[in-house]
């Protein structure tokens, strides 16, 4: 058995809200200035290296990349043969991103009631998804996702006959509906199988861009044909057309119903921000 503090997880999640929201990953950053050196298009080009330049300022005075500093999703791993110590492992992680997110000086975008839209003024509650695995892993994969792309992301509940086919169909709708007001270049997740909920959760979790060894074969061709047909649509970079819509989708299944194949379709903009600690 294997003991972990809470405190311990509380510090990495305040410390990865604050990493996030001022420099990208290393993989995110470099699809980015890839693009800008690639972009035919004059105006995506300009555009593209003015988030270049947007990066390396953020990067000199630990100012936020984007102003809407996202709202906190947290993806747990805990292997059973963990004990955790001193405390719960929510209120551990909320404290850790209110504490990023005032430490931080990074903008509190969480209201407490969807209807009644109080704002918490700690971007807390977070939104946290568990997964308890064996052994005595403990990882925390920790997003900030803004919502000007996570309010065009889509669920459809295909018809199984709709194959291959409706699932390219449904994701480029979704991506030519979202046109210019996902902040592209996009990143896209795509969750396919499950249920309802669980292709949502495949397409967020998806926006990691992690590989997952158990994949189907062909889902790699599908990502990038997907990929290539998504960056044929001319929405460019802010809309303002070019070859750059995206800069990478994944692709995510899981097992579903005889009648059903539902699929989801998560977008984040360009500023696709996120972390992984393992304690």
């Amino acid at each position: 058995m294997r003991e972990i503090s809470c405190a311990a997880v509380m510090n990495a999640v305040r410390d990865m809200c604050i990493e996030i929201n001022l420099k990208l990953d290393g993989e995110t950053e470099a699809l980015i200035r890839k693009a800008a050196g690639e972009e035919r298009d004059e105006t995506g080009r300009n555009v593209l290296k003015t988030l270049c330049e947007n990066l390396d300022i953020a990067g000199r005075t630990a100012v936020p990349i984007c102003q809407d500093t996202g709202m906190a999703v947290v993806f747990i791993r805990i292997g059973q043969e963990v004990h955790l110590t001193g405390g719960s492992l929510s209120d551990a992680v909320n404290e850790g991103v209110r504490r990023g997110y005032t430490e931080g000086y990074l903008r509190k975008s969480v209201v407490g009631d969807p209807i009644l839209r109080e704002n918490t003024r700690n971007n807390t509650p977070a939104v946290i998804y568990y997964d308890i695995v064996p052994g005595d892993v403990f990882e925390i994969r920790v997003m900030a996702k803004g919502f000007g792309s996570e309010n065009t992301s889509r669920v459809f509940m295909l018809k199984p006959a709709d194959g291959l086919p409706g699932v390219e169909n449904a994701v480029l709708t979704a991506v030519k509906d979202a046109g210019p007001n996902a902040c592209p270049p996009m990143f896209i997740g795509v969750g396919i199988g499950g249920t309802f909920e669980k292709a949502a959760l495949l397409a967020k979790e998806a926006l990691f861009g992690e590989e997952r060894e158990e994949q189907p074969p062909y889902i790699r061709e599908l990502e990038a044909r997907l990929l290539q047909k998504i960056n044929e649509l001319g929405i460019g970079p802010a809309g303002l057309g070019g070859d750059t819509t995206a800069l990478s989708l994944h692709v995510l299944t899981y097992p579903t119903h005889i009648a059903g194949l539902p699929l989801a379709v998560n977008i984040c903009c360009h500023v696709n921000r996120h972390a992984k600690r393992v304690l």
